[in-house]
């Protein structure tokens, strides 16, 4: 190329950039300049739709301008999920995505949507442990315990969850394999059937949201064991972590982010990281997440990039090692 030519190009492309780049901050400077929707990829009521619900408000007041939660359950998030990879990349559509945004690709044999490039993240808004927790006629108080009592036992124990593939699951299959146990697995059609059969004694074992299971904790229907976070949890901080009762490099959590649709403008990303971040410190939306089991734990969108990458990578191995089969869609 011509000496001349090359330099114009360069030139150009500097350009093209930077006007990128300035168009970016003056829409993120003009935004939101009308409602705003946050798909929520399940139904109303549980754990995800609090959270989204918590921000979609905070947001509204902060912005002036209508922030509506659209609910669309249904194929394990996927519906929700699609509708925002295939919406317009101008920060007006959202998306809060829960654990299974990283243990799909495993569990299906095809996604409509490419999870690490149809979505950009935006911040991680709450993560919450799962607890172990047993029936009190299980003759053991402790995870040392109950693995001592399981391996005497192999094969006769069962364990309940939310169903094949939760969060619940894949916590239980973690530390079966950590431990080398063989347990039965029960799959309910949802966390609260589970755990009332579990507080009536028909299944000895299960991991569930800390959320739900915390008034039977209280109650002394059941008994907590251990939460599966790196350290305690202000919501039960009587429980000891897995590292604590002895089973090393163990985490399961279910968390709650926020992601837009890829190609979404970084300058409008990180003005609603920024708001997100801010909001997370407020005591009434801290104290609105521990009813739930939950922390606030915001980041910045590289992080919770990071962690959709290292996590859907965590949670294939713990699949395919469970010889747990895809779904065909």
């Amino acid at each position: 190329m011509n000496p001349a030519l090359r330099v114009f190009v360069r030139m150009l492309a500097c350009a093209t950039v930077a006007g990128g780049i300035a168009a970016g901050a003056v829409q993120a400077q003009n935004y939101p300049g009308r409602t705003v929707r946050m798909v929520v990829p399940v139904s109303a009521g549980g754990a995800t739709d609090v959270f989204a619900r918590s921000l979609a408000q905070g947001f509204t007041e902060i912005w002036g301008q209508q922030v509506i939660v659209d609910n669309r359950p249904g194929a394990g998030g996927m519906i929700g999920s699609e509708l925002v990879a295939r919406a317009v990349p101008d920060g007006y559509t959202l998306l809060m995505a829960y654990t299974a945004h990283v243990t799909n690709p495993s569990l299906w044999t095809r996604l409509p949507y490419d999870t690490l490039h149809d979505f950009a993240p935006v911040a991680m808004v709450a993560t919450a442990p799962n607890v172990l927790i047993v029936h009190p006629s299980l003759p053991v108080r402790s995870v040392g315990e109950l693995v001592a009592f399981a391996r005497r036992r192999p094969h006769e124990l069962d364990y309940a969850s939310s169903g094949i593939g939760t969060a619940a699951h894949l916590a239980a299959v973690l530390f079966a394999q950590r431990t080398g146990l063989f347990l039965t697995h029960v799959p309910y059609k949802g966390g609260m059937p589970a755990i009332y059969e579990l507080a009536g004694g028909q299944v000895s074992i299960m991991f569930g949201s800390l959320g739900t299971a915390q008034p039977h904790m209280r109650s002394g229907r059941v008994r907590p064991l251990a939460v599966t976070s790196l350290r305690r949890v202000a919501a039960a901080s009587q429980v000891p972590t897995m590292g604590e009762a002895g089973i090393a490099d163990y985490e399961a959590l279910s968390w709650f982010a926020l992601f837009a649709p890829a190609q979404t403008p970084g300058a409008v990303i990180n003005k609603i990281n920024s708001e997100v971040v801010a909001m997370l410190t407020r005591s009434d939306i801290r104290q609105r997440f521990l009813g739930q089991g939950a922390e606030a734990s915001p980041s910045t969108p590289g992080e919770l990039g990071d962690r959709v990458r290292s996590e859907i990578v965590k949670w294939a191995a713990v699949i395919k090692g469970a010889g747990i089969e895809p779904v065909k869609n």
